[in-house]
């Protein structure tokens, strides 16, 4: 009798090593139940789906290809293919960023976050959430927001971060209690009671726990009732309590039962098994822990046929692929082919049409040249006639300008007759008056002065904009910008101003440095804007 009760401890210590991995299997299904991921279609056709993908893409209908990639990813995912699944998530999200999806984007970022935490790339996870969370936040989805929280929390409780995760959880459920998600409140409490049985709080494990179980009992959510059963198991084990944690996996195992989940009847076995270890009933043990292995062999054999499956589909399709592009390649080739010969043909044809005409080219030439020559001969004739123009005008003006002079000379010659006639002593004081009279005839200033409050009263603002332009103009300077301003030639101009053309181009020049005037730009042009 003791020989035997050694054997069966020793194949229960093996079994149970065994199963380790079998274990790690269980864990990592119960994180996908707990973020909600969806599950695809166990009976549908890998091959289905990526003839619906082809033909969405023909008929241009992206968000159902983006759909077909996101099933075929949730496929691949849960056959354990990661960076295949990885892959059409990806181009998944492409296709729903490029039609403005956003909630089925966001969807597809939090799947995009698991595979990146499968693939131990946890900053990538978090990116993928963050993105996600603030799509939700944009369109307030409450749900989103507190599926993309809960993923968020359960990345913080791998790395052992317990008051982020505890944070991220509990806001989690106050937008699950927000959106009266009876649903997900289960799964955060479940998430909060387990981040408690890491913490070995198993008191309040088990209350966060047996809420969760009230509200899947609520929901008719019998497979997160069988798993929250098992945790209660769990944590009545650690604490010594075997036989109560002992019916609550037999309750697990009866709704596994019902339900006809094999990973949840393998979990439940396994869990009753160790109960009967723990209370020292090896026998029950070892039964309980080989129906757990004989349901975890079944369960492997069907995810080997799905998954060989699956690769035969794929391999079948990269090939089928791989045929087709040749044969596009071919044509393609053919097509250019044809095209070189067509352009071969084409430059042909204008080859010869090119000598054909060259003459008539050369004839049309000569005659474009003959008329340009005409027009620059009349375009030489209009400018000597306007030169012409010119120099009349600045003959008119010198001319004035000498009878001017001369009336000024003879009122002087008559000014000093008199002064010669009379023998008066005060001529002192008139050649003095004389002077001052030669200066008034220079300057005109009083003119001047009259003139600009005339000008002033027509273009009233004129001066003003004039000072935002430039603020250090002389008075000579303020006399050329008005008579510019009047649109005066410029031999009218010079001759006001008593002053010869060049003098005239020089104050020009000078007011155009003066103004930050650019080569070529018309002075004329600029002071009739102001």
């Amino acid at each position: 009798m003791k020989t035997r009760f050694l054997i069966v401890s020793f194949l229960c210590f093996i079994s149970l090593r065994l199963f380790a991995q079998e274990e790690l299997t269980l864990k990592l299904r119960q994180f996908e139940q707990v973020t909600e991921t969806p599950l695809p279609l166990r009976d549908s056709s890998f091959l289905a789906l990526k003839e619906a993908y082809n033909k969405a893409l023909e008929e241009k209908d992206l968000v159902t290809a983006a759909l077909c990639l996101q099933q075929m990813g949730h496929t691949c995912y849960h056959l354990g293919h990661y960076p295949q699944a990885l892959d059409y998530h990806l181009q998944a999200a492409n296709l729903f960023r490029a039609t403005g999806k956003k909630e089925l984007l966001a969807d597809n970022l939090n799947d995009v976050g698991i595979l990146y935490y499968y693939s131990r790339q946890r900053n990538l996870a978090r990116a993928q959430y963050d993105e996600a969370l603030s799509i939700y936040k944009e369109l307030h989805n409450k749900t989103g927001m507190a599926e993309t929280y809960g993923k968020i929390g359960h990345l913080y409780e791998k790395n052992q971060r317990y008051d982020s995760a505890f944070f991220f959880q509990r806001q989690a459920l106050t937008h699950y209690l927000q959106a009266d998600d009876k649903k997900g409140m289960a799964k955060i409490y479940e998430n909060i009671g387990s981040i408690y049985e890491d913490l070995e709080k198993y008191d309040s494990a088990g209350h966060y726990f047996r809420q969760a179980l009230t509200l899947d009992q609520q929901t008719g959510d019998y497979i997160a009732s069988i798993e929250v059963l098992n945790n209660l198991g769990d944590v009545l084990r650690k604490t010594g309590r075997y036989r109560e944690g002992l019916a609550q996996t037999r309750q697990a195992l009866d709704l596994a039962l019902v339900t006809n989940e094999q990973y949840q009847l393998s979990g439940a076995y396994r869990d009753i098994s160790r109960c009967y270890n723990l209370l020292g009933i090896n026998d029950s043990a070892y039964y309980y822990l080989e129906l757990s292995r004989k349901h975890l062999l079944d369960i492997y054999s069907r995810e080997s046929s799905k998954q060989v499956a699956l690769l035969q589909t794929v391999y079948d399709m990269e090939k089928k692929n791989h045929e087709i592009e040749r044969l596009q390649n071919a044509r393609k080739m053919n097509g250019v082919i044809g095209v070189a010969v067509v352009i071969v043909i084409a430059l042909l044809i204008v080859l010869g049409t090119v000598i054909i005409s060259r003459q008539r080219l050369r004839m049309r030439h000569a005659q474009i040249l003959a008329e340009q020559d005409r027009r620059s001969w009349e375009t030489q004739q209009q400018n000597m006639q306007t030169e012409l123009e010119n120099r009349k005008l600045e003959l008119t003006t010198h001319t004035l300008h000498i009878i001017e002079k001369n009336q000024l000379l003879e009122e002087l010659r008559n000014r000093l007759d008199e002064l010669v006639k009379d023998d008066r002593r005060d001529q002192k004081k008139q050649l003095k008056q004389l002077h001052q009279q030669i200066n008034h005839s220079f300057h005109h200033d009083g003119y001047w002065e009259q003139f600009r409050d005339m000008f002033e009263q027509v273009h009233q603002t004129f001066y003003n904009n004039l000072k935002q332009c430039c603020d250090s103009l002389t008075p000579g300077d303020l006399r050329l910008v008005a008579l510019l301003k009047m649109n005066l030639p410029s031999g009218d101009i010079a001759t006001l101003l008593s002053i010869s053309p060049d003098s005239l181009r020089v104050m020009r020049y000078r007011l155009r440095k003066k103004l930050n005037m650019e080569q070529g730009e018309s002075l004329t042009a600029f002071i009739q804007s102001l």
